[in-house]
Protein backbone atom coordinates (compact mmCIF):
# COMPACT_ATOMS: atom_id res chain seq x y z
CA UNK A 1 0.00 0.00 0.00
CA UNK A 2 1.45 3.38 -1.02
CA UNK A 3 2.17 6.02 1.63
CA UNK A 4 0.39 8.70 -0.42
CA UNK A 5 -2.64 8.38 -2.66
CA UNK A 6 -4.43 10.97 -4.76
CA UNK A 7 -8.22 11.18 -4.88
CA UNK A 8 -9.94 13.25 -7.59
CA UNK A 9 -12.27 14.86 -5.05
CA UNK A 10 -10.33 14.75 -1.80
CA UNK A 11 -6.86 15.45 -3.14
CA UNK A 12 -3.84 14.08 -1.28
CA UNK A 13 -4.27 11.42 1.42
CA UNK A 14 -1.22 10.57 3.51
CA UNK A 15 -1.35 7.07 4.99
CA UNK A 16 0.25 6.07 8.26
CA UNK A 17 0.10 2.59 9.79
CA UNK A 18 -0.28 2.59 13.57
CA UNK A 19 0.28 -0.79 15.29
CA UNK A 20 -2.18 0.22 18.04
CA UNK A 21 -4.96 1.37 15.70
CA UNK A 22 -8.08 -0.76 15.51
CA UNK A 23 -9.88 1.15 12.78
CA UNK A 24 -9.31 3.85 10.18
CA UNK A 25 -9.00 7.42 11.47
CA UNK A 26 -9.17 10.45 9.14
CA UNK A 27 -7.78 13.90 10.05
CA UNK A 28 -8.18 16.84 7.70
CA UNK A 29 -5.32 19.36 7.57
CA UNK A 30 -4.56 22.21 5.16
CA UNK A 31 -1.97 20.25 3.16
CA UNK A 32 -3.67 16.83 3.05
CA UNK A 33 -5.98 14.33 4.73
CA UNK A 34 -4.01 12.14 7.13
CA UNK A 35 -5.24 8.56 7.49
CA UNK A 36 -4.30 6.31 10.40
CA UNK A 37 -4.45 2.68 9.29
CA UNK A 38 -4.63 -0.44 11.48
CA UNK A 39 -2.00 -3.09 10.74
CA UNK A 40 -3.05 -5.69 8.17
CA UNK A 41 -5.63 -3.47 6.49
CA UNK A 42 -5.99 -3.97 2.75
CA UNK A 43 -6.20 -1.38 0.00
CA UNK A 44 -9.80 -2.43 -0.66
CA UNK A 45 -10.75 -1.92 2.99
CA UNK A 46 -9.15 1.53 2.88
CA UNK A 47 -11.06 2.51 -0.25
CA UNK A 48 -14.32 1.29 1.29
CA UNK A 49 -13.68 3.40 4.41
CA UNK A 50 -12.88 6.46 2.28
CA UNK A 51 -16.12 6.11 0.32
CA UNK A 52 -18.14 5.80 3.54
CA UNK A 53 -16.85 9.11 4.93
CA UNK A 54 -16.13 10.97 1.69
CA UNK A 55 -18.98 13.48 2.12
CA UNK A 56 -17.83 14.29 5.67
CA UNK A 57 -14.23 14.63 4.53
CA UNK A 58 -15.20 17.02 1.72
CA UNK A 59 -17.10 19.23 4.18
CA UNK A 60 -14.20 19.11 6.65
CA UNK A 61 -11.74 20.00 3.89
CA UNK A 62 -13.84 23.01 2.83
CA UNK A 63 -14.14 24.12 6.44
CA UNK A 64 -10.39 23.78 6.99
CA UNK A 65 -9.61 25.73 3.82
CA UNK A 66 -11.94 28.55 4.86
CA UNK A 67 -9.91 29.13 8.05
CA UNK A 68 -6.85 30.20 6.12
CA UNK A 69 -6.30 33.54 4.43
CA UNK A 70 -4.99 33.04 0.87
CA UNK A 71 -1.31 33.90 0.49
CA UNK A 72 -0.74 36.29 -2.42
CA UNK A 73 0.99 39.59 -3.18
CA UNK A 74 -1.28 41.34 -0.67
CA UNK A 75 -0.45 38.94 2.17
CA UNK A 76 1.67 40.44 4.96
CA UNK A 77 2.99 39.54 8.37
CA UNK A 78 4.06 42.53 10.41
CA UNK A 79 4.74 41.09 13.85
CA UNK A 80 7.25 42.49 16.31
CA UNK A 81 9.86 39.80 15.68
CA UNK A 82 8.91 38.58 12.21
CA UNK A 83 7.96 40.37 9.01
CA UNK A 84 6.94 38.86 5.68
CA UNK A 85 6.16 40.33 2.29
CA UNK A 86 5.60 38.91 -1.19
CA UNK A 87 6.80 40.85 -4.20
CA UNK A 88 6.63 40.59 -7.97
CA UNK A 89 9.84 39.50 -9.64
CA UNK A 90 11.16 38.68 -13.09
CA UNK A 91 12.76 35.29 -12.35
CA UNK A 92 10.75 32.27 -13.60
CA UNK A 93 10.89 30.62 -10.16
CA UNK A 94 10.05 31.67 -6.62
CA UNK A 95 12.97 33.11 -4.65
CA UNK A 96 13.23 33.65 -0.90
CA UNK A 97 15.42 36.22 0.84
CA UNK A 98 15.65 35.49 4.54
CA UNK A 99 17.36 37.25 7.42
CA UNK A 100 16.72 37.40 11.14
CA UNK A 101 13.17 38.61 11.71
CA UNK A 102 12.38 39.00 8.01
CA UNK A 103 11.38 36.95 4.96
CA UNK A 104 10.87 38.33 1.45
CA UNK A 105 9.35 36.03 -1.17
CA UNK A 106 9.94 37.14 -4.76
CA UNK A 107 7.25 35.70 -7.02
CA UNK A 108 7.54 34.87 -10.72
CA UNK A 109 5.34 36.73 -13.22
CA UNK A 110 1.89 35.18 -13.52
CA UNK A 111 2.09 33.12 -10.33
CA UNK A 112 -1.24 31.32 -9.82
CA UNK A 113 -2.03 31.93 -6.15
CA UNK A 114 -5.31 30.02 -6.50
CA UNK A 115 -3.35 26.80 -6.91
CA UNK A 116 -3.75 24.66 -3.79
CA UNK A 117 -0.30 23.14 -4.15
CA UNK A 118 1.30 26.58 -4.29
CA UNK A 119 -0.60 27.69 -1.19
CA UNK A 120 0.61 24.62 0.69
CA UNK A 121 4.22 25.24 -0.43
CA UNK A 122 4.13 28.92 0.56
CA UNK A 123 2.79 28.07 4.01
CA UNK A 124 5.58 25.52 4.49
CA UNK A 125 8.19 28.11 3.48
CA UNK A 126 6.77 30.66 5.93
CA UNK A 127 6.44 28.16 8.80
CA UNK A 128 10.03 27.02 8.27
CA UNK A 129 11.17 30.65 8.42
CA UNK A 130 9.18 31.12 11.62
CA UNK A 131 10.81 28.00 13.08
CA UNK A 132 14.34 29.19 12.23
CA UNK A 133 13.69 32.59 13.76
CA UNK A 134 12.02 31.11 16.83
CA UNK A 135 15.06 28.92 17.52
CA UNK A 136 17.24 32.02 17.61
CA UNK A 137 14.93 34.41 19.47
CA UNK A 138 12.83 32.41 21.93
CA UNK A 139 15.39 30.30 23.90
CA UNK A 140 17.48 33.31 25.03
CA UNK A 141 14.34 35.15 26.09
CA UNK A 142 13.15 32.10 28.03
CA UNK A 143 16.54 31.79 29.73
CA UNK A 144 16.52 35.45 30.72
CA UNK A 145 13.05 35.20 32.27
CA UNK A 146 13.98 31.93 33.97
CA UNK A 147 17.05 33.52 35.56
CA UNK A 148 15.19 36.68 36.50
CA UNK A 149 12.44 34.81 38.35
CA UNK A 150 14.49 31.83 39.59
CA UNK A 151 12.38 29.29 37.69
CA UNK A 152 14.89 26.82 36.18
CA UNK A 153 13.94 24.41 33.41
CA UNK A 154 15.81 21.46 31.91
CA UNK A 155 15.54 22.00 28.14
CA UNK A 156 13.61 23.94 25.52
CA UNK A 157 12.46 22.79 22.09
CA UNK A 158 10.72 24.62 19.25
CA UNK A 159 7.86 22.90 17.43
CA UNK A 160 5.18 23.82 14.88
CA UNK A 161 2.14 23.23 17.06
CA UNK A 162 -0.96 25.17 16.04
CA UNK A 163 -3.02 23.92 18.96
CA UNK A 164 -0.78 25.00 21.86
CA UNK A 165 1.48 28.00 22.25
CA UNK A 166 3.63 26.09 24.70
CA UNK A 167 3.84 23.23 27.17
CA UNK A 168 5.97 22.06 30.09
CA UNK A 169 6.59 18.44 31.05
CA UNK A 170 6.99 16.99 34.52
CA UNK A 171 10.75 16.85 33.82
CA UNK A 172 10.72 20.63 33.24
CA UNK A 173 11.21 20.33 29.49
CA UNK A 174 9.54 23.27 27.77
CA UNK A 175 8.11 23.15 24.26
CA UNK A 176 7.34 26.37 22.40
CA UNK A 177 5.41 26.82 19.17
CA UNK A 178 7.19 28.71 16.40
CA UNK A 179 3.88 30.55 15.87
CA UNK A 180 4.72 32.57 18.99
CA UNK A 181 6.72 34.69 16.56
CA UNK A 182 3.43 36.11 15.30
CA UNK A 183 2.53 37.54 18.72
CA UNK A 184 3.47 40.91 20.22
CA UNK A 185 6.35 40.83 22.67
CA UNK A 186 4.24 41.12 25.84
CA UNK A 187 2.16 38.06 24.86
CA UNK A 188 5.26 36.05 23.98
CA UNK A 189 6.57 36.83 27.46
CA UNK A 190 3.22 35.83 28.95
CA UNK A 191 3.42 32.38 27.31
CA UNK A 192 7.03 31.91 28.38
CA UNK A 193 6.20 32.90 31.95
CA UNK A 194 3.16 30.62 31.88
CA UNK A 195 5.37 27.63 31.02
CA UNK A 196 8.04 28.64 33.53
CA UNK A 197 5.37 28.82 36.22
CA UNK A 198 4.61 25.18 35.45
CA UNK A 199 8.14 24.25 36.50
CA UNK A 200 6.97 25.00 40.03
CA UNK A 201 3.23 24.28 39.78
CA UNK A 202 2.43 21.45 37.33
CA UNK A 203 -1.28 22.27 37.16
CA UNK A 204 -3.67 25.19 36.79
CA UNK A 205 -4.55 25.43 40.46
CA UNK A 206 -5.06 28.61 42.46
CA UNK A 207 -1.37 28.37 43.44
CA UNK A 208 -0.39 28.36 39.79
CA UNK A 209 -2.45 31.44 38.92
CA UNK A 210 -1.22 33.23 42.03
CA UNK A 211 2.36 32.56 40.94
CA UNK A 212 1.69 33.63 37.34
CA UNK A 213 -0.02 36.78 38.58
CA UNK A 214 3.06 37.65 40.59
CA UNK A 215 5.19 37.19 37.47
CA UNK A 216 2.96 39.40 35.29
CA UNK A 217 2.22 42.32 37.61
CA UNK A 218 -1.23 40.87 38.42
CA UNK A 219 -2.18 40.82 34.73
CA UNK A 220 -2.37 37.05 34.13
CA UNK A 221 -6.11 36.91 33.45
CA UNK A 222 -6.10 39.99 31.21
CA UNK A 223 -3.15 38.61 29.22
CA UNK A 224 -4.85 35.23 28.97
CA UNK A 225 -7.98 36.84 27.48
CA UNK A 226 -5.89 38.87 25.06
CA UNK A 227 -4.01 35.78 23.91
CA UNK A 228 -7.27 34.01 23.08
CA UNK A 229 -7.96 36.62 20.39
CA UNK A 230 -4.91 35.59 18.39
CA UNK A 231 -5.43 32.89 15.77
CA UNK A 232 -2.84 31.86 13.21
CA UNK A 233 -4.03 31.85 9.59
CA UNK A 234 -1.09 29.71 8.53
Amino acid sequence: MNNIIEDKELGKLILRINPRARHFVFRTKPDAIYVTIPPGATARELQTSIEKVKDKLLKAKQKTASKYVPINLNYRIDAEYFKLRLMNGTHPKFLAKSELGKLDVICPPGADFSDEGLQTWLRKVIVEALRRNAKIILPPRLYMLSTQHNLPYRAVKINSSRGRWGSCSAKKDINLSCFLMLLPKHLIDYVLLHELAHTREMNHSDKFWKLLNSLTEQQAEALRRELKNFKTDL
